[in-house]
């Protein structure tokens, strides 16, 4: 062992973020159930909590599976964080394809509830006050090519109803905001903890889907719900009451119960959370639903670690309280 691997401690900050998000989360207890993605006989390969580790720093530093690759070659708070030493083989960015599909969505997503979990019996997220919200995850910013080959097989447009046959991404759709606002991908549905900022639930749809249809994946089983005027139909309140929830959704101006002071003040009150939206990624990286659903709830986790460390939260408690 060389001098300068015993002091790969020394050589980053001991104030850098990712040492904090270390001392937060105990990742080898986090990762316990993802261990059964590899077999036991063969050669041993990088354990799976850096394997996951580095996934997360995707999301964190918003990197391709290149770029990764390069940052934990060049980086040494990224070697640090993911378990590397100073001259340790850092993956390849075909590793992590296969990671992801190793791990895959459901598995990803029984540890994203793990943390949810805790965060709950901690008191972290209390679901007294939820915002709710769907963004836009555009897959391709252009579709002349699809358009054109529609025509050409006869189609008198490319749109919804024939997407699946000419467009590259199977399942995304064209979707709007408003009357002006149209993409081609998907949706990403959130709903936020106002307590603490944190992101309690996540789903992807395709963009088609409107946003009180998402409400059912994401919305809470208490408290107040606090939404725009895209969650005001009647079958998103249905949904709302049904959860044993309280609407705080704002009205559109043509509906009778609405009461213009009342939502500007709710506009106020949810607007200090529209923010973690802005700090989430706009292009998916992924087709089909599924993949994109796996980087939503990577995405989530990475936003929800962060936010731990700015309100000073405690260390999670992963494993089980005994008593």
């Amino acid at each position: 062992m060389t001098f300068l691997e015993t002091n790969i401690n020394e050589v980053v900050s001991a104030k850098h973020p990712y040492r904090r998000i270390l001392a937060l989360v105990d990742f080898k207890e986090l990762t316990r159930g993802l261990r059964r993605c590899y077999s036991k006989w063969g050669r041993a390969g990088y354990p799976i909590e850096s394997g996951f580790k580095a996934l997360l720093l995707q999301y964190m530093e918003d990197l391709s599976n290149r770029e990764a690759q390069r940052f934990l070659e060049e980086n040494l708070a990224g070697k640090l964080f993911c378990g590397f030493s100073i001259k340790d083989r850092t993956p390849e960015h075909t590793y992590f394809v296969g990671l992801r599909k190793r791990i895959g969505t459901n598995r990803l997503a029984t540890l994203f509830n793990k943390v949810r979990e805790v965060l709950i019996r901690d008191g972290m997220i209390r679901e007294v006050f939820t915002f709710v919200d769907a963004t836009k995850l555009v897959s391709k910013m252009s579709t002349w090519d699809e358009r054109d080959k529609a025509i050409k097989a006869g189609e008198e447009k490319f749109n919804n109803a024939v997407a699946e046959k000419y467009a590259q991404d199977k399942e995304a759709r064209f979707g709007c905001k408003g009357k002006e606002k149209f993409w081609f991908g998907y949706k990403r549905h959130v709903s936020v903890d106002m307590s603490n900022g944190l992101i309690s639930r996540t789903a992807v749809t395709p963009a088609n889907v409107p946003d009180h249809k998402g409400l059912k994946h994401i919305c809470p089983r208490q408290g107040a719900v606090f939404a725009d005027k895209g969650y005001s139909p009647e079958a998103s309140q249905n949904e709302i009451k049904r959860r044993g929830c309280h609407s705080g959704v704002i009205l559109k101006n043509n509906m009778k119960a609405k009461n213009s002071d009342k939502d500007r003040w709710l506009t106020k009150v949810r607007m200090p959370y529209e923010g973690t939206f802005s700090q989430m990624r706009k292009r998916t990286k992924y087709r089909g639903v599924v993949k994109n659903q796996f980087e939503g709830f990577l995405e989530a986790l990475a936003f929800n670690f962060k936010r731990l460390i700015k309100i000073g939260a405690p260390p999670l408690q992963l494993t089980p309280v005994k008593g």
